[in-house]
């Protein structure tokens, strides 16, 4: 890596392979022999159909999906999806069920109340600030949908094991974990995943919907917002965010021939996350804010004695070439995005880092 690089530990936009920042970096004024930049080829030439393709076709064979399932490219980010999903899939008098874990789940419900849409909230870790994923959840067997955030990058909780919808298609906002372990797709009815925490830079939001949720669509929504347009138009029925999806191509690439698939790709991050979490737990200096059985893979949140003391961490942290270490605003503290991306070096550094500053100020 570069020296005048930082470990970058940013929640997102959040940190990039450094094998992929390179061969944009190279292919950046002359993309595959044309001339132009990546930015600059017609989204209805050959050289960005071969982009998006092979986008679509490292997804699915990265997540085992089948034919029914299709990969789309949507700009708005997962926010658009939190009123895209119950305008296109909940009609009147339909339900859905929501789970509500934290600050990505309560703007998925506002979305869907503020377009008067009938929904449940089935269950809610508010009672103990959001620090739990819930169990034994009971659904509602007449419901469209149940949806869930896979993963709180705010709280630094995770699903663990999907929950049992008694076959309702799940749908989960998967922004800041897709592609860090491998699952079972089938359950899920849609998945959605704003690109710039885990796979790819802002700008652009990867939904894959199955077959069946698309007859839910109605013709009376404007063509933007169906997902049906993006399915008939391969993601192209106006200027994509080409940059964006080119990036993500390269991301899914790095996945599938340097990490070698998903399964590497969860060793890797279990890894890294038990190092973290090892050095958190070894300490009464450094305080886990997230219940153990509940703990983010991908999110490491965690407080230290005092407020003035996490201020000089975080500072400290970044002359230490640490970068991205404070807490979201909402909730302070500090937080340690360890995404995809993130090398074990990145983990090694910190932990080192953070035993070190024990050492002087516990």
């Amino acid at each position: 890596m570069s020296d005048d690089r930082i470990y970058n530990f940013n929640a997102g936009p959040a940190a990039l392979p450094f094998e992929v920042l390179k061969e944009i970096q190279e292919a950046f004024l002359n993309y595959s022999g044309s001339g132009m930049s990546i930015a600059e080829i017609s989204h209805r030439s050959k050289w960005f159909d071969d982009v998006i393709n092979d986008a679509i076709a490292r997804t699915k064979r990265l997540l085992k999906l089948s034919e029914k399932f299709h990969v789309l490219f949507v700009q708005g980010g997962a926010s658009m999806q939190f009123c895209m999903i119950p305008m296109n899939l909940l009609m009147e008098r339909d339900t859905a069920d929501y789970v509500n874990t934290g600050t990505w789940s309560t703007k998925a419900i506002e979305e869907a109340e503020i377009l008067g849409k009938e929904i449940n909230i089935v269950a809610s870790s508010e009672d103990k600030n959001f620090s739990y994923i819930p169990k034994d959840i009971s659904f509602n067997n007449n419901a469209v949908y149940a949806h869930i955030t896979s993963n709180n990058t705010i709280k630094g909780t995770q699903w663990d094991a999907f929950p049992d919808t008694g076959g309702i298609p799940l749908i989960a906002d998967m922004s800041s974990d897709i592609m860090c372990r491998p699952f079972d797709v089938d359950k899920f009815g849609l998945i959605y995943a704003g690109a710039q925490k885990n796979i790819g830079p802002a700008g652009v939001c990867m939904v894959i919907i199955r077959e069946d949720m698309l007859k839910r669509v109605p013709d009376t929504l404007s063509s933007m917002l169906k997902y049906t347009t993006y399915v008939a138009k391969n993601s192209m029925y106006n200027t994509p965010p080409c940059f964006a999806i080119y990036t993500l191509q390269l991301v899914m690439k790095w996945l599938e021939d340097h990490i070698g698939g998903l399964e590497n790709m969860e060793a890797i991050n279990r890894k890294k996350a038990r190092l973290l979490y090892d050095t958190i737990d070894s300490s009464d200096f450094y305080n886990g804010t997230a219940e153990t059985d509940s703990r983010s893979l991908m999110n490491v949140t965690f407080r230290l004695p005092n407020e003035v003391l996490e201020k000089q961490f975080i500072e400290q942290g970044v002359e230490n070439g640490l970068g991205g270490l404070k807490g979201h605003r909402s909730v302070g503290g500090c937080r340690a995005s360890i995404y995809n991306a993130t090398p074990l070096a990145a983990i090694e550094a910190l932990t080192d880092f953070m035993k070190e500053f024990k050492k002087k100020n516990g």
